[in-house]
């Protein structure tokens, strides 16, 4: 194995199960790697809201001058964009001495591919010696391979049913599973203004430092800026996140939470704030892009997301059509997401995605018929993302607007080529 690519696919036919949750493996294998983490570690866990406020943490500790490592996923068009360092996916031959480590650490012990991805992107960021780590959760947060690493703060973004097969079937049950990575006597910050108390009440339990929105960190806002307010500090005035929607003002009062608790080893300016967060990027969060007909991608696959993306559609205003082409994992709650955005959406582009997971682009339209109440909408089925918004750019007029959401499969799709506008 020469090639990321070649390595990429052994570690998909180690497992025979894509999902295995629990510690023991990786943390066997992190041992005889001989794995250590010395910057302080930022670990984000949460339903929605995970990658921007990575994003702004990333961002604002690099315009205070620390270089930063940064691990998210999944990734929207290239594996190594998962691993960043200094703001930068770092290069694909700067992943193979991990792989190289892991794979001779595991001996006999099949990790899963993202067990396996995992440990090679700690061990690379690890041989980096960054400033600070900023560590996203992948699924839950107990039993996460990203929780073998002990936090120095954790956050918890917006709390909604997903993976409920994996995680619980109510909000209680998976916030118990977030609430995972936090750490006795350590900052805990809950950026959902209305946490389950299972969040609650494992913090008190453990005697994490509990920072709540609304008690310990507030917002107020109006639409030309808002303002911050925490135990010590205040930043008013400040300007809007460059990540666009309502729900960001959440995920940025919880980095910002983040960065006051952990301040004596990491501080950061008022400049830095306002120039971290006006300049944060992060590909297919409610990104609109310039051009007609207008274009919007969003990676929101769960009920949760789809009800922030319904909400930040209306904020934009009239369009005369709205083309939506959708693409989704078959194990997602297909139904509630599209009876949400039945209102509206008038055109629909249904799509097959490139792997067993997804749910077939026939699949979705049947889904799709036997719950709108629209009389005058119609759909189409297609092979891939790219085809389905050729199809929707064919159709829409330059006054409309053409939403690509659902799997990061689906936006991922629509990028790989570039979008022409």
């Amino acid at each position: 194995m020469h090639t990321l690519q070649d390595w990429l696919a052994h570690a998909e036919r180690l497992h025979e199960r894509p999902i295995e949750l629990g510690l023991e493996r990786v943390r066997a294998v992190a041992g005889r790697m001989g794995l250590r983490i010395e910057a302080p570690v930022f670990t984000v866990a949460g339903t929605n809201g995970k990658g921007s406020t990575c994003a702004m943490l990333e961002s604002i500790l690099l315009r205070a001058g620390f270089r930063t490592g940064v691990y998210t996923s999944p990734h929207l068009l290239r594996f190594e964009e998962r691993c960043r360092l200094a703001g930068q996916p770092v290069e694909p031959g700067d992943l193979l001495a991990g792989f190289e480590c892991v794979e001779r650490a595991r001996d006999e012990v099949r990790l899963t591919y993202f067990e396996f991805t995992t440990l090679v992107i700690l061990h690379t960021l690890a041989r980096a010696g960054p400033d600070a780590l900023v560590l996203e959760v992948g699924l839950g947060g107990r039993l996460d391979a990203v929780n073998l690493i002990d936090a120095d703060c954790a956050i918890i973004t917006s709390i909604g049913i997903d993976h409920a097969e994996l995680l619980g079937t109510t909000r209680e049950q998976i916030g118990r599973e977030k609430a995972g990575i936090l750490r006795t006597g350590r900052p805990a910050i809950v950026s959902d203004p209305a946490p389950p108390q299972s969040v609650i009440d494992h913090a008190r339990e453990i005697g994490a430092d509990l920072w709540l929105a609304g008690r310990d960190f507030h917002v107020t806002s109006d639409r030309q800026q808002w303002a911050w307010a925490g135990r010590e500090r205040r930043y008013p005035g400040l300007a809007h996140p460059a990540l666009r929607g309502a729900n960001q003002l959440l995920n940025a009062a919880g980095a910002l939470a983040a960065l006051e608790a952990m301040r004596a080893r990491l501080p950061v300016t008022a400049h830095a704030v306002r120039a971290g967060l006006a300049l944060a990027e992060l590909p297919g969060r409610f990104q609109v892009l310039p051009g007609q007909p207008a274009l919007v991608l969003d990676v929101a696959h769960n009920p949760h997301a789809v009800n922030a993306l319904a909400a930040n559609l209306d904020a934009m205003g009239f369009y005369p059509g709205t083309h939506a082409v959708f693409g989704a994992m078959a194990d997602k709650e297909l139904a509630p997401m599209l009876a949400r955005m039945d209102a509206l959406a008038d055109h629909w582009y249904f799509t097959d995605l490139p792997t067993p997971r997804a749910a077939g682009a026939q699949a979705l339209h049947e889904i799709w018929r036997g719950l709108t109440r629209r009389k005058d909408a119609t759909a189409r089925v297609f092979a891939s993302p790219a085809q389905a918004l050729d199809a929707a750019t064919a159709s829409a007029a330059p006054t409309d607007r053409i939403l690509v959401f659902g799997s990061f499969y689906t936006v991922g799709g629509v990028l790989e080529r570039g979008v022409r506008r």
